[in-house]
């Protein structure tokens, strides 16, 4: 088999500690063809010069932007970087918080150059701190709640989820599509910011005709949550909490759409007391009114189906 370039690309924001970590394991892997580019979304700790000392001698690309663009449009510099200055067949999304197998990259590439028709792949993912405890073998959209359910989540891995399967959707913490697919489909919408932009741009591709498979056979390890630090942060409920009103508007059938408001207005009574509570900390009560409304009140002008 050809080895096509891919393009990996890492979003770092205050997280070079991680950074370096997942740099030294990408640094090992056993696939000959790949350049790495680290998009800084203005970090205000030392990371751009500690991944530069520490990458002095290797083969890297540092983009510094200018302000926190979020994940998405700070994925999509990257891409547009990647494919204005190399040649890629594919492009790899990597988080900056895992850590990866030796032959990840070749897994996935393998599969992908079996299957014309797969646009996008991702691998099993383990907790980073639980080695043998999968956090997700694939995903799928619950689309009642407007969730991301992580299959296999929390489980001990026994082979039960060793075959390769076509999913709804692959983690955006290692997301692998294929160039003709951006092509296709353009960049991620970089309205999301953070949360949801890899959902919506696996349906993207979906609509296009591509799929997506689940590779097992390439392993990865992610800390979870680090940057946007899920719903226990504020910034993460959000951003959540926002975005699943932008991505329903947007994706949702009628039916689905209906009873997905009912849930959100019955939980907008109890849900931000409850987190805030558990977590200790009251500003999640406000940030989550505050993406309630947003998402309420933001215009999406397409059609729900």
């Amino acid at each position: 088999m050809e080895n096509p370039q891919v393009a990996i690309i890492i979003v770092n924001w205050n997280g070079w500690e991680d950074t370096i970590e997942c740099l030294e394991s990408l640094y090992r892997i056993d696939y000959p063809n790949y350049e790495i580019i680290i998009v800084d979304n203005h970090s205000h700790d030392d990371s751009v010069k500690k991944i530069k000392e520490y990458s002095e001698g290797k083969e890297l690309t540092i983009i510094e932007n200018e302000e926190n663009c979020g994940f998405a449009e700070g994925n999509n510099i990257g891409i547009k970087y990647a494919l204005k200055n190399f040649k890629p067949k594919y492009i790899l999304l990597l988080n900056n918080d895992t850590v990866v197998d030796k032959n990840f990259l070749k897994e996935l590439i393998t599969a992908g150059e079996k299957n014309t028709h797969l646009g996008i792949l991702g691998p099993k993912i383990y907790f980073y701190d639980k080695p043998e405890v999968i956090w997700s073998a694939g995903c799928k959209i619950s689309w009642k709640f407007a969730r991301g359910i992580q299959i296999g989540t929390g489980e001990v891995d026994k082979g039960q989820y060793n075959n390769p399967k076509e999913v709804e959707y692959v983690s955006g913490s290692a997301f692998l599509i294929k160039t003709n697919v951006i092509d296709d489909i353009g960049l991620m919408d970089k309205d999301y910011f953070l949360y949801f932009e890899e959902s919506d741009w696996t349906l993207r591709a979906n609509s296009a005709g591509y799929k997506s498979l689940y590779v097992p056979s390439a392993k990865i390890w992610h800390k979870v949550s680090k940057s946007g630090g899920g719903i226990s942060k504020p910034i993460g409920l959000y951003y959540i909490t926002r975005n699943r009103w932008i991505f329903m508007k947007k994706w949702a059938k009628k039916g689905d759409y209906a009873i997905f408001i009912i849930y959100q207005f019955l939980g907008a009574l109890i849900f931000p007391i409850i987190l805030s509570v558990y977590y200790k900390n009251f500003k999640l009560f406000s940030a989550y009114y505050k993406g309630l409304n947003k998402g309420i009140n933001h215009k999406y002008h397409g059609r729900i189906l």
